[in-house]
């Protein structure tokens, strides 16, 4: 029997460990002072309608997969096979680019002349370790989002401290005025899709179902509490950048640091304080992978115990029951991404937003299908058991779901082509040969299905 080991706290814990992205906060600030706009816009049109939809059916349909479940109910195996494949995908790509970042800020805090095939080796080792966590029981493993959480907590809330003090002092470093909040259409249109991609993952502690205590009572108080400390910190994480750096100067990938160093480290009691923030937020980053892997392979899991994927993934260890052959295979994929993306890239900069746009897009395909799959079982199963339901009846619903999908639809169409960058043929390559690969590994399952019903049923007769 699976141990009910996740309570209301590890659920909100978990999902502000999943949302709330400290490398999002650098990429938001990097849009300048409009980047509150399109926070404020998007918490709106996306962020809130999206967290009530993730409510509703996570205590609606509480079953061990989450997204995938709630999309093979609705349109059955293949199109939830698709988006398993797409939701693991992405993570097995994303890790390499949370792991630059972990190496790009650890080669600024403590080796300065680290190459970027240096940091490349440090990328790798990470993704290793976060298998490793993976294979683990949940009840241990669990506590790496926990205190992730926690650590990223502190960590905007310092800053957001810090740099009012520093404000005081020293000014404001971008003009934060009525004409400045207003969006500059062609300057943002290259990062608001980090914004959105940064609003997404309510759903993904649902994976866990099973492993929950109480899901319908829990989900959706953790979900609303969740959404509430994410917002606030995002929007007062953003001012506090921008009230400390230049729009114009901030790195994608060591911009955290140039912050903390600048809000803190003119002493040498400063210095020590940023650097302690920033081995906690390189624990942050850690654990991000974490908490994304142990959601995905899950998922990945459960759709190969039913044959919509390769049997590979669905291998568990046989002393804690975790998903050992997806973890692994996921491994697998993140070294090769990151080896591969590698040899292409000029700077860690250049390689962390090449990875981080090509995983984002796979991984916003699936949340369509999901919120399609939440319009479909209001409208043919009206009478379905909600402890949880969406206020506004069924037009709310259709139009807060409607209102997600464009917004992610616009998102990957700006990850892929951008009016200031143009075609992004990295991206759009990596994500069409993905889907492919993805179709084929979908096919050999079901083709591996059929072959085993077929020799059941001849030992039948």
């Amino acid at each position: 029997m699976t141990k009910k080991i996740l309570g209301k706290k590890d659920l909100v814990l978990f999902t502000v460990s999943a949302i709330l992205l400290l490398d999002t906060l650098a990429s938001a600030a990097s849009v300048g002072v409009s980047s509150i706009f399109w926070w404020l816009f998007l918490s709106v049109v996306f962020f809130i309608p999206f967290a009530l939809i993730s409510a509703e059916m996570s205590c609606s349909y509480p079953a061990q997969g989450g997204i995938y479940a709630w999309v093979k109910t609705a349109y059955g195996s293949r199109w939830a096979a698709r988006a398993s494949w797409s939701y693991w995908i992405n993570t097995a790509v994303w890790i390499p680019a949370i792991s630059i970042l972990f190496a790009g800020i650890f080669k600024q805090m403590f080796f300065p002349d680290l190459s970027l095939y240096g940091q490349i080796g440090i990328g790798l080792l990470l993704t290793w370790i976060t298998v490793l966590v993976n294979i683990v029981s949940l009840d241990v493993g669990k506590l790496i989002p926990d205190t992730g959480a926690i650590f990223k907590i502190i960590i905007f809330i310092v800053i957001i401290v810090g740099a009012f003090n520093y404000v005081d002092e020293h000014g404001m470093a971008n003009d934060f005025t009525i004409a400045a909040l207003k969006p500059d259409w062609q300057a943002s249109f290259q990062y608001i899709p980090a914004i959105i991609y940064g609003m997404l993952g309510f759903e993904l502690v649902s994976a866990s179902s099973e492993e929950m205590k109480d899901p319908a009572r829990d989900m959706p108080k953790a979900v609303l509490i969740s959404a509430l400390i994410i917002i606030v910190l995002y929007m007062l994480g953003t001012v506090a950048m921008l009230a400390a750096i230049p729009a114009k100067d901030i790195n994608l990938v060591e911009g955290l640091m140039d912050t903390l160093y600048l809000l803190f480290g003119q002493s040498t009691a400063g210095k020590t304080f940023a650097m302690a923030l920033g081995i906690m937020a390189l624990f942050t980053f850690f654990s991000n992978g974490v908490t994304w892997a142990l959601g995905c392979n899950r998922a990945a899991a459960e759709a190969a115990k039913t044959g919509e994927l390769p049997a590979i993934f669905g291998l568990a260890s046989k002393k804690t029951g975790t998903p050992l052959g997806a973890s692994i295979m996921m491994g697998l994929v993140s070294t090769g991404t990151i080896v591969l993306y590698g040899f292409l890239a000029g700077s860690n900069e250049d390689l962390f937003w090449s990875l981080f746009a090509f995983s984002a897009v796979i991984f916003m395909l699936p949340y369509i299908g999901m919120l399609l799959a939440f319009v479909k079982a209001r409208v043919e199963h009206p009478n379905h058991s909600r402890p949880y339901k969406i206020p506004g009846g069924l037009f709310f619903a259709r139009l807060s779901a409607y209102s997600c999908i464009a917004v992610l639809s616009f998102a990957i169409v700006l990850f892929i082509y951008s009016p200031e960058n143009g075609m992004q043929w990295s991206v759009f390559i990596g994500v069409v040969v993905t889907l492919i690969i993805g179709e084929l590994a979908i096919n050999s399952a079901e083709k591996t299905k059929a072959e085993a019903k077929e020799k059941l049923e001849l030992v039948n007769d």
